[in-house]
């Protein structure tokens, strides 16, 4: 019992259930405690672009760093990134045609987009080109200073592998540095997370008042869909690869593979996984090199149960909202769930990197705490689907670096 009240998760569980009674009970006199939930979104507000600018310049300058792994980073990373945008494009068509996020009453929308609106405007259309082009700060720290995700995330990029270009000696205290700070980022995140319960009380109470039990509902639709998006990417999609682009057999794959994944949906932690899935692949004939080398480097970057949850809570919000997003901000989703979860690492949770996807496509994010709830959930899902997908890097890897030699 002790071990269930120390938990933070049981206390923002309880504070959800305090909210739902709360709403329900007072109805629109719940609005009372929307200030609650208004200071912790303000708080993760403050922390998303300090957390993401430093996550992507370290990322970048580590991964940049490995060129000496040869054509074994070249084959690992170029599969990570093929399979991770494949996701997110299979979480947007899903998303798209279940519409998890669609259905609340025209009332319930136009009041909560009357404040949203009023906080944050309407994202304003753009082209394609308009949005590549907006990509590039002309000047990075007003991309600072205005939280433009997306421009924060291409001098990231920049700016890692420019450092990782300088001596080794050099880069290694830079990345140390940059570590150090991501340290104490993840101080600052736990200290906010411990507001947490009150600020989803707030919310939540706040939610249920102005629009019921339907707002549960959603979420669990939202909970199907990626159980179904996840399932494509896990049983259709990396089995795949592992059939045609290595020479371990999709039986094989999986039967390994079944203990790392038990392990991984109960600690929710792929680093956690680490050694369990590292023993499946020396046993599926993954040579150590390759084994040491990608496993590693999967579990810090190859986050596509990440990206599909991010991808689907932005289509979502939109739905949610009642917002037709266009094919910029789609580019937008892409682009930031994409590179944001390859910088996940080392961050304890998801919402700050869902933060920066909604952030970049325009969508109002107080209705995120809404999910919280069934957090631990989706981060089972996805910490299960991550792992499979490196070992199937893996693989794939020393498929391709035993066939070149």
């Amino acid at each position: 019992m002790k071990k269930i009240l120390k938990n933070l998760g049981t206390w923002i569980l309880l504070a959800m259930v305090a909210g739902v009674v709360a709403g329900a009970a007072m109805g629109d006199n719940a609005k009372m405690f929307a200030p609650l939930g208004t200071l912790f979104i303000q708080l993760i507000k403050m922390l998303v672009v300090p957390l993401v600018s430093i996550s992507i310049i370290s990322g970048a300058a580590s991964l940049g760093s490995s060129r000496s792994a040869g054509r074994i980073g070249v084959t690992s990373i170029a599969y990570i990134l093929l399979t991770t945008v494949l996701s997110i494009i299979i979480a947007i068509v899903a998303g798209l045609l279940f519409k998890p996020g669609a259905g609340l009453s025209a009332e319930g929308v136009a009041s909560i987009m009357a404040s949203a609106s009023a906080e944050q405007g309407v994202p304003a259309e753009l082209s394609f080109w308009d949005t590549v082009i907006g990509m590039i700060p002309a000047n990075p720290i007003r991309a600072f200073a205005d939280g433009n995700i997306l421009q924060i995330i291409v001098f990231g990029l920049f700016l890692g592998f420019g450092i990782a270009s300088i001596e080794a000696d050099k880069r290694a205290k830079v990345i140390a540095g940059l570590n150090y700070l991501l340290e104490a980022m993840i101080w600052c995140i736990g200290k906010v997370m411990l507001v947490a319960p009150i600020g989803v009380f707030g919310l939540m109470a706040d939610a249920m008042g102005t629009f019921g039990f339907d707002i549960l509902l959603k979420v669990a639709n939202l909970l199907w869909v990626d159980l179904l998006v996840v399932a494509v990417m896990g049983v259709a999609v990396y089995p795949l690869t592992v059939m045609f682009l290595s020479s371990v057999g999709v039986k094989e794959f999986f039967s390994t593979m079944f203990r790392p994944q038990i392990v991984a949906f109960s600690t929710a932690s792929s680093m956690a996984t680490l050694p369990v899935t590292m023993d499946a692949c020396d046993k599926m004939g993954v040579s150590k090199q390759v084994a040491g080398f990608v496993v590693p480097l999967g579990a810090t970057i190859n986050m596509t149960g990440n990206a599909i949850y991010y991808t689907l809570v932005a289509v979502f919000f939109s739905q949610f909202y009642g917002i037709e997003l266009s094919m910029a901000q789609y580019v937008a989703i892409v682009v930031t769930a994409s590179l944001g979860s390859i910088g996940q690492a080392g961050v304890p949770g998801p919402t700050l990197m869902v933060v920066a996807v909604l952030v970049a496509a325009g969508i109002p994010i107080e209705g995120l705490p809404l999910l919280y709830a069934l957090d631990r959930i989706f981060d089972m899902i996805r910490t299960v689907l991550n792992i499979t997908g490196d070992a199937a890097c893996a693989v794939v890897t020393d498929h391709f670096a035993r066939k070149i030699e």
